[in-house]
């Protein structure tokens, strides 16, 4: 006979049921009572939250300026919101296009291309969004892998405040989009309850990952490692086997689409999947050696180590000393074989690969930390001087941090240098006519086709030499542009022949910023500078001699500062030949040349007349008959593009370029 067992029933292991007199708790109940039981984690997330978004968010248009592959990413997420299509070109498989599908989303739900006049903050504005998800997601992968509160708080905090971190994480790369999902699927993959829906799901988000930057493929061995340890022994080949073959399916439906659009392998006049995984393996080219200081991939790791010296070679080491350290030690090793990776030879080293190594080393320095105080509070001998060195290196590290952090986060938070692009972008929107042919940087394409040029005729300079349907646009390739805005991007691209060819055979017309920032409108010469040279002798000399001339002529009211202008020939041949054109009507007021911004070391071709044969232009701030029948007699193809009163006088202006035949 089987005994009866006469121990007390646990109330955990026996719910009570619903009944009128012991209702079920209400949703508002239960989150208090959630909230009460995690009131010490809220407490110490919360701020952390807090922190990560206002520092990502403040200055987000400032500073790091824009660039062409932001603009890029960008451009392809207003693509599907605004043309139904994966991209503003042709999409050729160079990145699976779930990543900017997910910005548009955000722009799309949010209004984010309405709401912001560069659109590129817009994309931001979604980078902020996952970095600050990454940062809860980090805090919890921390916990889950039993670090504490305060070790987790600070894995959050060097992934979210470090320079180097700012300045990538709110920059628009696909990096960022794919960091939230690699971190969920790490969490998941620790699932120790509902393995099945836990695995699975973990499978689902690394898929995401990999089809939002591929290069996060280099995280599946640590989480099949994470799903294998902690996968329970009688259901571990059941549940690993539905979480790989749910990975290959996600995978495969990036071959799927190429499939169904008929792109799988390459053919004649397109572009294909096959194409694009050969030109990311081998096809693109090489960084050259890291350990070269004059590769690409060198000055690649010398922004990282500016940005951020101290995170940059405490990392590698963090890397290595976490392989002592158990609870670490999947992540340890997986930060240093992607730091090896970087070490490979003839291999192309991404800007942005370090936005992959930064959680990774966050909670590996972290967990460091946290076990080898946790070490010495137990007193252990064995490992006490170890434990000792790093927790030394640790608070060197902690006290260089503050100088160095300092100093890179004002220039991050206050700094504008993102003001020569806009600048550059307002003088087009002013001065160029849209029916102009412009090559660009694409990180202004959105931003000028929104200001009304065809978007046929704003190029991203790198298809100039790579998209067959913008070659046949431009059978005369460059030459058949009008002008081309140089930035940084374009100029440093190895990429961009055309472009150069363009920029050999141009002449500034605007200029705004310095050094990296600076920004350039330059006018196309399609005949050549070369040959264009002997024209542009003739002008300059045109209004040298006019210009002189002309402060000799006592029906010339003017300034001794203007007057010099004239004399050096600086002001615009156009103005100069209108002004010699009313002295014949009576004497000419010349109030003054302004300044077009960007224009500084160009020739004025702006001027503000008071009046002509004693009759004011302008008054009670309108224009007069007189002004009238002066544009009268100014019309024609020499004369000016607008006039506008203003306090002093009427303000002619003329266009930015001159109708040939004024110098024969």
């Amino acid at each position: 006979m089987t005994a009866l067992d006469t121990r007390p029933i646990e109330r955990e292991t026996l719910p009570i049921a619903p009944t009128p007199q012991n209702p079920a708790p209400r949703r508002g109940g239960r989150m208090r009572a959630w909230a009460t039981r995690h009131r010490a984690s809220i407490t110490w997330l919360s701020p952390i939250l807090a922190l990560s978004a206002v520092v990502q968010a403040i200055n987000l248009g400032g500073s790091p300026q824009r660039i062409d592959d932001e603009g890029t990413y960008t451009a392809q997420a207003w693509a599907v919101n605004n043309l139904g299509e994966l991209a503003h070109y042709t999409f050729w498989y160079d990145h699976p296009p779930v990543g900017w599908l997910q910005i548009a989303a955000w722009t799309g739900l949010t209004g984010g291309f309405q709401r912001y006049d560069i659109a590129v903050l817009a994309a931001r504005e979604a980078m902020v969004v996952a970095t600050v998800v990454s940062v809860a997601l980090l805090w919890f992968l921390a916990r889950r892998i039993g670090l504490g509160r305060g070790a987790a708080g600070a894995a959050g905090l060097v992934f979210a405040i470090s320079p180097l971190a700012v300045q990538f994480h709110r920059s628009v790369y696909l990096d960022n989009v794919a960091t939230p999902w690699l971190l969920a699927s790490m969490l998941l993959a620790m699932t120790r309850r509902h393995q099945l829906a836990g695995f699975a799901a973990s499978s689902v988000a690394l898929g995401i990952a990999v089809l939002s930057k591929e290069t996060y493929l280099l995280a599946l061995p640590l989480v099949a490692w994470l799903m294998w340890k902690n996968a329970l022994p009688e259901t571990r080949r059941y549940t690993l086997s539905v979480a790989a073959t749910l990975l290959v399916l996600i995978g495969g439906s990036y071959i799927m689409l190429a499939l169904v659009k008929g792109e799988l392998t390459p053919g004649a006049d397109r572009v294909s999947l096959v194409d694009g995984i050969l030109f990311q393996l081998g096809a693109r080219e090489s960084s050259g050696s890291i350990l070269d200081p004059q590769s690409l991939s060198a000055a690649t790791t010398a922004v990282w180590l500016q940005l951020d010296p101290v995170l940059t070679v405490l990392a590698p080491v963090a890397a290595v000393a976490g392989i002592a350290v158990k609870r670490v030690r999947p992540f340890a090793i997986t930060l240093a074989a992607l730091i090896a990776f970087m070490f490979r030879p003839g291999g192309y080293l991404p800007v942005p690969y370090v936005i992959m190594l930064l959680p990774l080393a966050a909670l590996v320095i972290a967990g460091v930390t946290d076990a080898a105080i946790r070490s010495l509070r137990a007193r252990s001998g064995a490992r006490r001087l170890p434990n000792v060195a790093w927790l030394a290196l640790t608070a060197t590290a902690a006290v260089l941090i503050v100088p160095a952090w300092g100093t890179q986060l004002r220039g991050l938070l206050l700094s504008d240098l993102d003001k020569p692009s806009r600048d550059a972008q307002s003088w087009i929107a002013d001065n160029v006519t849209r029916d102009s042919r412009l090559i660009v940087d694409d990180a202004m394409w959105v931003d000028l086709v929104e200001a009304g040029f065809d978007r046929d005729n704003v190029i991203w300079f790198y298809k100039l030499d790579t998209d067959p349907a913008v070659q046949a646009q431009s059978p005369n390739g460059w030459a058949d542009s009008d002008f081309i805005v140089t930035t940084d991007s374009m100029v440093t691209s190895p990429n961009a022949a055309s472009a150069g060819s363009a920029i050999e055979n141009s002449v500034v017309v605007a200029s705004f910023g310095e050094g990296d920032q600076q920004v350039e409108v330059r006018r196309i010469l399609p005949e050549g500078v070369d040959a264009a040279q002997q024209s542009i002798d003739a002008v300059a000399e045109l209004r040298l001699v006019s210009g002189s001339e002309l402060i000799q002529n006592p029906g010339i009211e003017i300034d001794v500062e203007d007057s010099a202008r004239l004399g050096a020939g600086q002001v615009d041949e156009r103005i100069v030949v209108s002004l010699a054109q009313l002295v014949e009507s009576g004497q000419v007021s010349v109030v003054d040349f302004p300044i077009v911004t960007g224009e500084e070391d160009l020739a004025f071709r702006q001027v503000v007349i008071r009046s002509v044969g004693g009759d004011p232009l302008v008054a009670d701030g309108r224009a007069t008959p007189a002004a009238r029948e002066l544009l009268e007699q100014l019309d024609g193809r020499f004369g000016p593009e607008s006039a506008a009163p203003v306090a002093d006088g009427l303000l002619l202006t003329f266009s930015v370029i001159a109708p040939d035949g004024l110098v024969s």
